[in-house]
C-alpha cells in the first residue's frame, strides 16, 4: 500500500488524470475470516492497527506551538540528537501517523517499515516541516488544508486541515540541484514561439528523428522554476527519470515535448494558461508562468 504522502508531486503531471491511493479501505479478507469462523461481523477493520490514538490537541495547535509564515504549526515532542536540518533536495527516512482534525487516523507507518522519500516529493506542509527538524527528533505538525491535499481532494486523500506526528530517523544528502537559468525571467530573443504562446529553445540537439505523438508515453528528466528563479520540482534532484503519457500532463508539456526528439534537451517558457493557471486548483502547484528544462530520454 502506497502512502498518501507520496502523491507523485512531480508538478508537470496535470490533475486531469491524477489519482492517489486510498488508505482507508475496509479489510474484506478479515471480514470473510470472521464469517467463516462463525463470528460474522460487518465492523470495518482498521488498516492501521498499530497507530497511536489521536493526540488531545488534534483539533487545533496549542498556544506553545510555533508557527511559520505559511501557516504550518509545530511542536517538538522529543528532542533530536542531530545538528543538521534536511534540505529540499535531501532524502529522509521517517515514521509517522496522520489524523484529521476530528481524530480519525488516515495513514501511519507505525508497525511497518519506515517511509523513505525526497523532502521535496511530498505535500507542501511536510516539505516545510521536515526542514525544521533534526535526526532523532519527533515533532507534531498541524498543517492547513492549502498545504496538504486541499478541501476537496481526489483519490481518497483526506480533506481539510491535518495533524501529523513525524519522527525523523535518517537524512541522506541529495544531489546538487541544477543552476537557475540566466534567462528564467523571460524567453530570450532567439527563442522560438508557437501560436499558443509557448516559447522554447533547444539546449542540446537530439540524436533521434521521431517526434512523440500526444498519445505516446515518454521518459524524461526535467527541472522547473518560477520566473523569480525558485525551483519547485526536479527529477534530476530525485535522481530518476519520470515516465508519463503526453495526454496526462499540463498543456504546455503536451505541446512542447511533441516538438522534441530523443536525446534532445529543451528549455520551455510556459504561460500560466498552459500550466496551472494564476490560481491553481491543485494544492501546492506553482502559479503563473513557468520555466522547464526537459530532456527527452525515450519514446515508448
Amino acid at each position: 500500500m502506497r502512502s498518501l504522502l507520496l502523491l507523485g508531486f512531480g508538478f508537470m503531471l496535470a490533475c486531469n488524470n491524477s489519482s492517489s491511493s486510498s488508505t482507508t479501505s475496509t479489510s474484506s479478507s478479515a471480514t470473510a475470516a470472521a464469517s467463516a469462523s462463525g463470528h460474522a461481523s460487518t465492523l470495518p477493520v482498521s488498516p492501521f492497527p498499530n497507530a497511536p490514538p489521536a493526540p488531545a490537541d488534534v483539533g487545533a495547535a496549542p498556544a506553545d506551538a510555533t508557527k511559520t509564515s505559511s501557516g504550518v504549526a509545530s511542536k517538538v515532542l522529543t528532542a533530536g540528537t542531530g545538528k543538521d536540518h534536511p534540505g529540499p533536495t535531501d532524502k529522509v527516512k521517517v515514521h509517522y501517523t496522520g489524523w484529521t482534525k476530528d481524530g480519525k487516523v488516515f495513514d501511519s507507518s507505525i508497525g511497518k517499515d519506515p517511509l523513505e522519500f525526497g523532502v521535496g516529493d511530498v505535500i507542501t506542509g511536510w516539505t516545510e516541516g521536515l526542514q525544521l527538524m533534526v535526526t532523532g527528533e519527533k515533532r507534531r505538525l498541524w498543517i492547513p488544508a492549502a498545504l496538504a491535499y486541499g478541501e476537496r481532494p481526489r483519490g481518497g486523500a483526506p480533506a481539510g486541515d491535518l495533524v501529523f506526528d513525524v519522527e525523523l530517523l535518517e537524512v541522506k544528502q541529495g544531489p546538487k540541484p541544477p543552476e537557475v537559468p540566466a534567462d528564467v525571467k523571460a524567453a530570450p530573443a532567439d527563442a522560438k514561439k508557437t501560436a499558443s504562446g509557448l516559447a522554447y529553445k533547444v539546449l542540446t540537439k537530439g540524436k533521434g528523428t521521431k517526434h512523440p505523438a500526444a498519445t505516446d508515453r515518454v521518459s524524461v528528466h526535467y527541472s522547473g522554476w518560477t520566473p523569480d528563479g525558485k525551483m519547485f520540482d526536479s527529477s534530476v534532484v530525485r535522481g530518476e527519470p519520470t515516465s508519463f503519457g503526453l495526454n496526462q500532463v499540463i498543456p504546455g508539456w503536451t505541446e512542447g515535448v511533441q516538438l522534441m526528439v530523443e536525446g534532445e534537451k529543451t528549455r520551455f517558457w510556459i504561460p500560466s494558461a498552459l500550466a496551472y493557471g494564476d490560481t491553481p486548483k491543485r494544492p501546492g502547484a506553482p502559479a503563473g508562468p513557468l520555466v522547464f528544462d526537459i530532456e527527452l530520454i525515450s519514446i515508448k
